[in-house]
């Protein structure tokens, strides 16, 4: 990253829906955690707001080597450390004043070829955040393919998924495939030619990949119950998610936590009273100008709450509506 002319250097990754978690959160004060540092853009946001110090944690360890440009001006107020957010109490190391997430893949990681996250530009299949582990091309080349089919449909919403899942196994037998490039084409020669301002027919294919690769499901579930544990009385959780697969799970989770229980029906059992863990904000979209200005921002929604002092418990999984392909149940 060049040199910047000024204090605040621009970031390749606008962080989306700032500012509403800024106005929510003022004065901005305490200790904070940022899961998912990225570019450094919400913790720069909070810094500049006021916060005595944020923890930026990230799986991905080239980041902090782009944080080297401006991370220094904030001195020991920035604390940087490689890990996931599934973790992010351990990493916290004390309580914390307000968390923020903002989920899925970055532009910044999109805009690198040799991370293999994009169908835009050709390059390995790779799409591992934290470079760990195996592949997505460990895993096109080697499930079978009703695993395949499965993690299409699952966690891509993908109707072709099980025609997708066959040309795959047909062509990894004559080739491996080990490109952006080529499983695009394998995807889209499977699909309709797209509609002018439709998406590439590997958008979804392309996401589900990327989330059975990085188990993102299950660190969102468990960077959910770490904020918990985590979190003042009082505390904020901020949560910016992407795609309705995402913000459906963290819906529920938010609902059940800040749920009495009661209710019931002469289906289900009436739940035993118990104490809300947090109270809620109403869901936030982007502004139109967020989205004129950022159109990444246009399918975001930004879930808001509050800690209360109730104990952390961990969260029911089978109401959270989690996507179950076969093999992340071990099937």
């Amino acid at each position: 990253m060049p040199a910047p002319a000024s204090d605040t250097p621009p970031a390749p990754h606008v962080p989306v829906l700032l500012a509403p978690i800024l106005a929510a959160a003022a004065p901005v004060r305490g200790v904070w955690l940022d899961g998912t540092f990225g570019a450094g853009g919400y913790t720069r946001g909070l810094l500049d707001a006021g916060a005595e110090r944020v923890i930026g944690v990230d799986r991905d360890p080239t980041v902090f080597e782009m944080a080297k440009t401006w991370a220094g001006r904030y001195g020991d107020r920035l604390e940087l450390v490689e890990g996931t957010f599934s973790e992010l109490d351990a990493h916290a190391g004390g309580p914390l004043d307000g968390v923020v997430l903002d989920l899925g893949v970055s532009s910044m990681q999109l805009d690198q070829p040799e991370r293999g996250f994009s169908f835009l530009r050709d390059g390995p299949l790779d799409m591992r955040m934290s470079r760990h582990g195996p592949s997505a091309a460990d895993l096109v080349n080697t499930a079978d393919e009703a695993d395949l089919a499965d993690i299409l449909h699952y966690y891509g919403e993908e109707r072709a998924a099980r025609r997708i899942a066959k040309a795959l196994v047909r062509a990894r037998a004559e080739a491996p495939i080990t490109t952006t490039a080529r499983l695009a084409a394998l995807v889209a020669a499977c699909l309709p030619r797209p509609k002018p301002g439709q998406s590439h027919p590997a958008t979804r294919s392309f996401q589900a990949l990327r989330i059975a690769v990085n188990d993102e499901f299950g660190q969102l579930v468990a960077g959910l119950e770490a904020a918990e544990r985590a979190l003042k009385p009082g505390g904020m959780l901020a949560v910016v998610s992407f795609h309705s697969l995402e913000d459906r799970v963290v819906k529920r989770y938010f609902h059940e936590a800040a749920s009495t229980g009661g209710g019931g029906s002469r289906h289900a059992p009436q739940a035993a009273a118990r104490a809300p863990r947090f109270t809620l904000d109403k869901a936030v979209p982007p502004s139109e100008a967020e989205i004129a200005e950022n159109p990444r921002a246009r399918s975001a929604r930004l879930r808001i709450g509050w800690r209360t002092e109730a104990p952390a418990i961990p969260a029911d999984r089978g109401a959270l509506g989690l996507p179950k392909p076969a093999m992340a149940e071990g099937g």
